[in-house]
């Protein structure tokens, strides 16, 4: 009768061969192809590449003129007039004698002096008569408008500094968007060879299954013949047990992966995925020879260069506050026009005209605002020099880091080879010796674990090879994709 976790392990046998079957094969140029074509992240990155090219065309929309129309309409309570009451002007004659034009003014007869009036005002002979409702004017509903180009001449080289600073913005977002690809790259081949390591795993756990099953079947007809006891098949028992329950554990392990594969490329968690290199017998993984020289590492990197990209930024920034304390010069030209217009006595109709000019605006005391605006831009750049400095500094250390550790792992991965070997030959005569009843099962068992060790070993340090020539060529800014 089989034991529990065997029927376990059929069973888990069962659904992997069922979500598997009919399962599309992926390389890994593929899945890093799907993870960024379909990466959430991503798409933002493109998106904000996308909006600094907009903003890059506003800035340059500034050098050329601007037209605009402003236009409303207002209501009045009263109407307006000129006068307050009927006016009278007086009229001048033309004296002959003088041959001036002088006032007529209204004489005593009796003896010929002005004559004035109560106020003390002489009284003039002839008057003109103008009465208040000939200049009194309906303004009770008024409609204006006007249409305004202007065209900046100098505006303190702020416009200049914001066309190259929007430039720079958008290599920035581009460099920004290369990282996050990097970045993404390097979580798929982490995924993938994880997949990879797991299906290896899974093969190595049947394995072990197996040479623990031949050793229980073994056991129990030495048990029959008596030339071993219970006490021996029992403890194989436990053994195969223990070897069932972590093969359901390594193929549970490798549907996740696959999930969280799946999940990276864009591609809905329950897909039935499968990746090129299971199927593969893999060469001995080795490391791409890098000739590594700092000042180009520095130029590849994406993260440098945005940093750099800032401190252009933070430079153009200045200028602007700089262009605060600058002389700006403007042409302007205008059509205003209004309903009634002044042109013709308030007449109620739409009526206009062209002015052309230009306008200056000269700073001359904030005191000090403008002047310490500016020279906070200025610390804002040499904050971001620093942090470019420091950054340099972090990855001088990362990639020597990332060296050594390439280097560790291909050690390491020599190391296993070297053990497995000898880990196969110890379970060769461990075997025979058992046929021939010179080792006991305790001796079996032993090398079978050291065996299956062994082949553990070598899949993590031949996965951790693969992982550390891709972080290697990640951190020396060679990474493609």
């Amino acid at each position: 009768m089989r034991s529990r976790p065997t029927k376990t392990f059929l069973v888990a046998c069962a659904l992997a061969i069922s979500v598997t079957a009919g399962a599309q094969t992926y390389s890994l140029e593929q899945c890093r192809q799907m993870a960024i074509a379909n990466n959430k992240e991503m798409r933002i990155k493109n998106a904000k590449v996308e909006q600094a090219g907009y903003q890059k065309k506003e800035a340059f929309a500034a050098y050329l003129p601007s037209i605009d129309f402003s236009g409303g309409y207002l209501y009045n309570q009263k109407e307006i007039s000129v006068f307050g009451s009927d006016q009278y002007l007086p009229v001048k004659n033309f004296n002959a004698k003088t041959g001036t034009y002088d006032f007529g003014i209204v004489t005593n007869p009796e003896t010929g002096l002005p004559v004035k009036t109560a106020s003390g005002e002489y009284v003039f002979e002839q008057v003109a008569y103008l009465p208040k409702e000939s200049l009194t004017y309906d303004i009770h509903n008024v409609f204006f408008g006007a249409i305004t180009l202007t065209q900046p001449i100098y505006m303190g080289g702020k416009i200049v500094a914001m066309n190259k600073m929007t430039g720079y913005a958008e290599d920035l977002a581009k460099q920004l968007r290369d990282a996050e690809a990097e970045n993404i790259i390097y979580a798929v081949d982490a995924a993938y060879w994880q997949v990879v390591s797991l299906h290896a795993k899974k093969l190595l756990a049947e394995s072990y299954v197996a040479l623990l099953d031949t050793l229980d079947r073994n056991v129990g007809l030495m048990v029959e013949q008596g030339v071993a006891t219970g006490s021996d098949k029992l403890s194989v028992d436990v053994k195969l047990n223990q070897a069932n329950v972590d093969l359901v554990k390594v193929d549970n392990g490798l549907v996740l992966s696959r999930m969280a594969l799946c999940q990276l490329c864009g591609l809905p968690v329950d897909t039935p995925i499968q990746v090129e290199d299971e199927s593969v017998d893999h060469p001995s993984p080795t490391l791409q020879q890098y000739s590594i020289n700092m000042n180009d590492v520095y130029d590849r990197r994406h993260d440098v260069k945005a940093l750099e990209l800032g401190v252009k930024i933070y430079d153009q920034k200045a200028r602007v506050a700089a262009s605060d304390m600058l002389p700006k010069l403007a042409l302007v030209g205008m059509y205003s026009f209004s309903n009634p217009n002044m042109f013709n006595g308030f007449e109620k109709k739409f009526s206009g005209a062209f002015s052309v000019g230009a306008m200056l605006t000269v700073p001359i005391w904030h005191w000090g605002g403008n002047y310490n605006k500016y020279r906070a831009a200025k610390v804002d750049r040499q904050v971001q020099e620093l942090e470019l400095e420091d950054a340099k500094e972090k990855i001088d250390l990362q990639v020597n880091q990332a060296a050594f550790r390439a280097q560790e792992a291909v050690k390491t991965y020599d190391m296993t080879v070297t053990n497995l070997t000898k880990a196969n030959e110890n379970l060769r005569q461990a075997t025979l010796g058992f046929r021939e009843g010179v080792m006991t099962t305790d001796n079996v068992m032993e090398a079978q674990t050291a065996w299956l060790k062994a082949n553990s070993e070598k899949i993590d340090a031949e996965i951790d090879v693969h992982l550390c020539d891709t972080y290697l060529s990640k951190v020396l800014g060679l990474l493609n994709y």
